[in-house]
This record gives structure tokens, C-alpha cells and sequence, in this order.
């Protein structure tokens, strides 16, 4: 009586034997388990990124004071000095330098987390881990920036205006936007693993987001003095990023509490959610995807 020949069908082969592949997408839960379980690669991979960028200059990490200083700087001079919209604003230097750390904060997630994936593509090859490890470790890192450029302002309110208990505020308006920046990241990590022109499509799209998010002028003081309709003033303040402007102004500088936007805290934790929420779900619905081809 013949045999049965062997089969050498892999699929059946994988079946007998209970083999999975292993860039098999888990399932949501068992992803968030194994990805808390990395959090220590993260924080890890987040420091060694930090040290990276500044372990060929020569002040080191004082670039990490000097980078945001110099930047509000020119800002200073071309738009308070030459266009002259520190005009009836109070403690301009303050209003400015919140506004453009709060921005630079998203705006600097946004275009490294699109290239996260893309730059350590032999790792992810090579390695089996949550690939979303990879755009945390860039918005830790921009955390950490965020934080030392956060203590530069403090020192600079509390010499002009002050102390005050409202300070305490920064804390949950930075959470807020560190979510949003969590979900915007892996939003654009996922778009530039497959679509690389991304990166050099966004800072266009991030500048024109500058200038319309409010950072060197007051927005509600402006669209008053245009006689703008209401409407104008609560479809501008749906802007996320002129929320969590707004959300640290107001805890930092009293003056801005007569000119905030309507509604901006409830706006900023809509679009938190929102953004965390659907950012993670699409970036771990293409989880099997990265690395391969």
C-alpha cells in the first residue's frame, strides 16, 4: 500500500504544526499590553536620540536652551519690532515665546514622527517589537525639549509678572496637547512609511499653519478690531493649536484672560481625544505593514 506523500504546502505545514506569522497584526489589546511593555525602550530610545543631536556640537546641550531663545529672537525683531504687532499686547516677549514653544512643540512631532519609521527601517526589519515604540520616542524627545524651553518661560513670567497659583494649569494644558501630538504622529509616521514626499510637503503646511494659529498677535483682539462677525472668532478657535496656545497663555499671563478664545479648554480636550484615539487606531491598523517591500 503507497505512502501519503509529505505535503509541502507552507500553509499547511503552518497549520499542523500551530505557527502564526510573525508580522502578524495583534489584536488592539494585546498590542497596547506589549507596547506598555516596551515603555522603557522608549524612554531609552528618547535619550539616546537627545544626546545624538547635540554630541557633535560643541556647547552640547546648551543648544537645547539657545535653539527656542534664538528662534523667538527673530521672531521678535520681524513681527513685534518690524510689523509692529507687539503693539497693545502686555509682556510681549512672554506672549510670544508661548506661543511659538507651543507650536514648535506639535510642529516638530509632526514632521520627525513622519520620518520615524522611515529612518530606522533595518531595526524594523530586523527586530519584532510594537512599531508605534518608535513615533513615542520622538515625541518624548520633543517633550523633553518642550520642558526645558516650558522652564526657560517660567523664569521669564515670573521675573515680569510674577508667581501665581494659575501656573499650575501648564501641567494639564501640556498633557492635553501631548495627546494630540501622540495621535498626530502616529497619523504622519504611518502617511511617510508609504508616502516619503510627505516630509517635504509639511513644513509648507505647517508654516501656513503658523500664521494662522494666532502666535504673534492676540486673534479674538485682532478679529474685534476688524468688527469680524462672532462666528468668525468660534470657527477660528477650532484651530487645536490656537487652543493649547490660548490654554497656556491664560495660565500663565493674566492680561490674556480679556482677550482668550471662547471655549478653548473644552476644544483643546476634544481634539485630544479625538486626535490619540483615531491617530493610534490608524496607525495600528498598517501595523503588519511597516518594513515590508
Amino acid at each position: 500500500m503507497p505512502t501519503a506523500e509529505p505535503t509541502t504546502d507552507p500553509a499547511a505545514l503552518a497549520e499542523r504544526y500551530g505557527l502564526t506569522k510573525s508580522s502578524l497584526r495583534p489584536s488592539l489589546g494585546a498590542y497596547l499590553r506589549e507596547l506598555w511593555s516596551r515603555r522603557q525602550f522608549v524612554v531609552s530610545y528618547a535619550t539616546a536620540r537627545t544626546y545624538a543631536m547635540y554630541a557633535g556640537a560643541r556647547l552640547g546641550s546648551v543648544w537645547q536652551v539657545l535653539t527656542p531663545l534664538l528662534n523667538a529672537a527673530v521672531y521678535y525683531l520681524a513681527f513685534g519690532v518690524l510689523l509692529g504687532t507687539k503693539n497693545g499686547i502686555d509682556n510681549y516677549v512672554a506672549f510670544l515665546l508661548s506661543g511659538i514653544f507651543v507650536f514648535t512643540y506639535t510642529q516638530r512631532c509632526m514632521t520627525e514622527g513622519s520620518r520615524s519609521l522611515a529612518l530606522n527601517l533595518s531595526l524594523i526589519r530586523t527586530l519584532h517589537f510594537p512599531r508605534a515604540t518608535l513615533p513615542l520616542a520622538y515625541v518624548l524627545n520633543e517633550l523633553n525639549q518642550m520642558l526645558v524651553s516650558m522652564g526657560l518661560l517660567f523664569v521669564i513670567v515670573g521675573l515680569t509678572d510674577g508667581l501665581a497659583w494659575r501656573w499650575f494649569l501648564v501641567v494639564p494644558a501640556l498633557l492635553l496637547q501631548t495627546m494630540f501630538n501622540i495621535g498626530m504622529t502616529l497619523i504622519f509616521a504611518r502617511i511617510g512609511t508609504f508616502v516619503s514626499d510627505i516630509s517635504q510637503l509639511l513644513p509648507f503646511v505647517t508654516r501656513t499653519w503658523l500664521y494662522a494659529s494666532g502666535i504673534f498677535f492676540s486673534l479674538p483682539a485682532k478679529l474685534t478690531q476688524a468688527n469680524a462677525p462672532d462666528w468668525v472668532i468660534h470657527v477660528l478657535a477650532f484651530n487645536p493649536i490656537s487652543a493649547y496656545i490660548d490654554i497656556v497663555r491664560r495660565s500663565l499671563l493674566e492680561e490674556h484672560a480679556v482677550n482668550q478664545l471662547p471655549h478653548a479648554w473644552a476644544i483643546a480636550v476634544g481634539w485630544s481625544v479625538v486626535a490619540l484615539a483615531g491617530g493610534f487606531m490608524y496607525f495600528w491598523q498598517a501595523e503588519d505593514r511597516y518594513g515590508r517591500g
